[in-house]
């Protein structure tokens, strides 16, 4: 586990997005993509139940959001900070986006694909190559899933 503190601030923001998906029904997770002087660009959290699209995750949410805003399918230089470790289509999406770094919060240990379950991000078959940091405000973020299916079970 990584934990850099320039990355705080972001997370913190994706843990505020996270909340307002929690208050529309959703699973609270939140995402921002940061350019290289760390500034955010774009921003997303999950949509799933409310678009009725399965493919409506947080990370695909900011970085369709980000690609937009680009002009761009490629956002080489731009870091995906996420309070949940990606799932294997979120971490595909990341690769085929060139993103140069994943920052996440906490482990997915049901579905995650930067080390938990699976490792796609750093699939040394894969061209692309991608920096892994992990642990960022990994209690916050840890915490806000947890309340979250408690009161949901």
């Amino acid at each position: 586990m990584q934990v850099r503190a320039e990355y705080d601030q972001a997370m913190q923001r994706a843990l505020v997005l996270a909340a307002q998906a929690q208050v529309m029904g959703e699973i609270p997770i939140g995402a921002v993509i940061l350019d290289s002087y760390l500034q955010i660009v774009a921003e997303g959290f999950n949509l799933r139940e409310t678009t009725k699209d399965p493919t409506a995750h947080a990370e695909v949410e900011a970085i369709r959001t980000a690609a937009q805003l680009l002009n761009s399918s490629r956002l080489d230089g731009h870091t995906l900070v996420v309070t949940l470790e990606p799932c294997a289509m979120c971490a595909g999406a990341a690769m085929n986006a060139r993103l140069q770094r994943l920052v996440f919060g906490t482990d997915n240990k049901d579905y995650g694909a930067a080390g938990s379950m699976f490792d796609v991000v750093r699939d040394g078959r894969l061209p692309h190559k991608m920096e892994v940091i992990s642990g960022v405000r990994e209690l916050e973020c840890k915490q806000q899933l947890d309340d979250f299916f408690i009161l949901k079970r």
